[in-house]
């Protein structure tokens, strides 16, 4: 979310432990830009709907790979996206996809991969969370980017007002529910209203991510 760029030379080309950063990023004017980095890479969805197809279009003048390693010079924050299926089965993932929209009314905006394995959960649910990680959950991101049955075991969070997980020690944190569901290229756009939110009162340092790499501000 979508965040970094792993696929250009073959010291990234194994990124997070061979993990694929399939993300996009936002500019500062609120508008998303595909990119390199958005930490998801779980199986891909076995109902996942065929991408859209569009007219012809005159060959752009850059790779995928360049437009990649340019959008990777943007340096993000990094979240875990959680919601509840319908089903009471907890869902998330890790994503730099994540920025600002509106303040009034409070909007934000992040995205997800059309073959992401947690895409269904999300477009079900009537609202989700998102956890801004701190540097000493560095791990975490690494984990919600892993392909694996319950990335929730063993995670300390707690269930939000509106009833999707929230991580706990985080930077900040902001429940939201649905505003609108957006199918862009190889991508679904959601825009959430924020109902509710909070932040660290110790103001930890904030993970980020940057060129294929963590860091800290």
């Amino acid at each position: 979310m979508g965040a970094g760029a792993f696929r250009h030379n073959p010291r990234r080309r194994q990124g997070l432990a061979g993990r694929e950063i399939l993300q996009t990023v936002g500019n500062p004017d609120g508008a998303l830009l595909p990119s390199a980095l958005s930490l998801e890479r779980a199986a891909p969805r076995r109902d996942a709907s065929p991408v859209p197809k569009h007219s012809p279009r005159p060959l752009a003048a850059f790779s995928e790979r360049e437009l990649r390693d340019a959008l990777g010079e943007f340096a993000t924050g990094v979240t875990i996206i959680a919601t509840r299926s319908p089903a009471g089965e907890l869902a998330g993932f890790t994503a730099s996809s994540f920025n600002s929209v509106s303040l009034d009314p409070p909007l934000v905006v992040w995205s997800l991969s059309r073959q992401a394995s947690p895409l269904a959960a999300f477009e079900a649910c009537a609202s989700y969370g998102i956890s801004v990680l701190t540097r000493a959950q560095r791990a975490l991101a690494l984990r919600f980017a892993e392909a694996m049955p319950d990335r929730f075991t063993g995670v300390p969070h707690r269930i939000g007002t509106q009833g999707a997980p929230l991580i706990e020690g985080c930077s900040a944190w902001f429940e939201c529910r649905h505003h609108s569901v957006t199918p862009a290229g190889d991508h679904v756009l959601f825009v959430g209203e924020v109902v509710a939110l909070g932040r660290s009162d110790t103001r930890p340092p904030t993970l980020t991510f940057h060129r294929g790499s963590f860091g800290s501000t």
